[in-house]
């Protein structure tokens, strides 16, 4: 259940109740934070949604596995460029986005959707510090406070530590933030390694968006990506957060 106390430390539960997401253990509000591309000479459109951008450009030859690899060359770097989104996490999210348009096309999720998760859960990977490996791995670690229930919602340790480091709570980790229970559910070998890495972009992006269209299953709608939204995190002013970046991202791509 949402801790209105702190909005931003908010947990998600599917409908079945079996898979749950800690998002926004960050707390900012979507309000007054930084947005992507944001500045005194950019206006913030009001967004209540973050409509699909232009799909991504497919590699015509992948040179390898893994959904990082999916992606044009010359797509990436300039769309990186526009919108300021480093080239490792962008090829996540986009790679993700090609793979699920595969996978499941009617569910429609976008890249900048996915980026603007990324970018508010950890900055895409590199909260406190950190940032992503060539493979996609945050380094160090990305890992949330203890949903202990003084100030967010209340989790006791359901991995003893396993995923997450602390025997005593579940702590969300990784770029997306993801807690044990949803890892549990959702992990995926997403950069095609052998490893399945909650702390790895390529991996987390994809738990998250099988998430995602579990939840909703039309994500290129207003009311279906905010069932996909609100399913993630259900907080409103996160909701608030996601459209106005997933919207600029957009925009910034154009």
């Amino acid at each position: 259940m949402p801790d209105r106390r702190h909005p931003w430390r908010v947990v998600g539960i599917c409908a079945a109740g079996a898979a749950i997401l800690a998002a926004g253990w960050f707390a900012f509000s979507p309000l007054t934070a930084a947005l992507p591309g944001a500045g005194p000479e950019r206006s913030l459109p009001p967004a209540t949604w973050a409509e699909q951008a232009l799909a991504p450009v497919p590699a015509g030859a992948p040179a390898a596995p893994g959904v990082a690899l999916l992606v044009d060359a010359s797509w990436l770097a300039e769309t990186a460029d526009s919108t300021g989104i480093p080239e490792r996490a962008l090829a996540a999210y986009a790679g993700v986005a090609i793979e699920k348009a595969t996978q499941m096309p009617s569910c429609g999720l976008s890249w900048n959707t996915l980026a603007a998760i990324g970018y508010a859960e950890s900055r895409h990977g590199t909260h406190a510090g950190s940032a992503l490996a060539g493979d996609g791995t945050a380094v160090p670690p990305i890992v949330g406070i203890a949903l202990d229930g003084a100030s967010t919602a209340h989790i006791p340790d359901s991995d003893a530590g396993a995923v997450d480091g602390d025997a005593s709570y579940d702590r969300a980790v990784g770029p997306m933030q993801l807690i044990p229970q949803t890892w549990r559910n959702w992990h995926v070998d997403a950069n095609a390694d052998g490893v399945e890495d909650p702390q790895n972009i390529d991996d987390a992006t994809m738990a998250s968006a099988n998430y995602l269209c579990r939840a909703s299953g039309d994500m290129a709608t207003e009311p279906g990506w905010l069932a996909g939204i609100t399913a993630y995190n259900s907080d409103p002013d996160y909701a608030l957060m996601i459209a106005t970046a997933g919207s600029r991202y957009r925009s910034l791509a154009e």
